[in-house]
């Protein structure tokens, strides 16, 4: 199966308050981690990634994918095109809470390449790797790299996705709390 990304313009970075069913993404990569009282379970997709994390009956669902990709409305409780930079924070029921900061940055193409063989390396130590096949336009593919750190109260997620075909770079730092 050909895995490549879509066009950057046609991206959202959306936060549910529910579990999604796996069965909406395509999944290259998965991890699940477990500490103190939360479970989170990450996933990198053809477009960029899913985040589902649980706490005490509490479900969080972060998604990163094209805005073609039809998702349900229920639930949804932050939808943002990727486009520059943009913060938010969504407080919860029991004290939990989740902040996100995502970007898109488009950069020079020696810049892109040079970032995209870091990245390459990097997922070689530690993280989780996905190398997409090329659009055919350029001769090397996309990549999505995802680094988690967990704590007892907290689980951070930094993602970053390439999109050659733009020279651009998608870069996402999530963290789900609990008090």
């Amino acid at each position: 199966m050909l895995s490549v990304r879509p066009k950057i313009a046609e991206l959202v970075f959306q936060l549910y308050g529910r579990p999604l069913h796996p069965e909406l993404f395509q999944v290259y990569n998965s991890r699940t981690v477990r500490r103190g009282a939360y479970e989170a379970k990450i996933d990198i997709t053809g477009a960029g990634h899913v985040v589902t994390w649980q706490y005490q009956g509490l479900t969080l669902t972060e998604v990163a994918t094209s805005a073609q990709h039809p998702l349900p409305q229920k639930r949804r409780l932050l939808s943002a095109r990727l486009r520059g930079l943009r913060n938010d924070r969504v407080e919860c029921r029991g004290g939990a809470s989740y902040q996100v900061s995502f970007q898109l940055e488009p950069v020079e193409p020696e810049v892109f390449w040079t970032f995209q063989q870091e990245l390459a390396l990097d997922g070689q130590r530690q993280g989780m790797l996905h190398k997409f096949d090329s659009s055919g336009r350029m001769a090397l593919g996309a990549l999505s790299y995802i680094n988690v750190e967990t704590r007892n109260s907290c689980l951070l997620v930094q993602a970053f996705h390439t999109f050659p075909d733009d020279y651009a770079i998608v870069k996402s730092q999530s963290l789900f709390e609990i008090p």
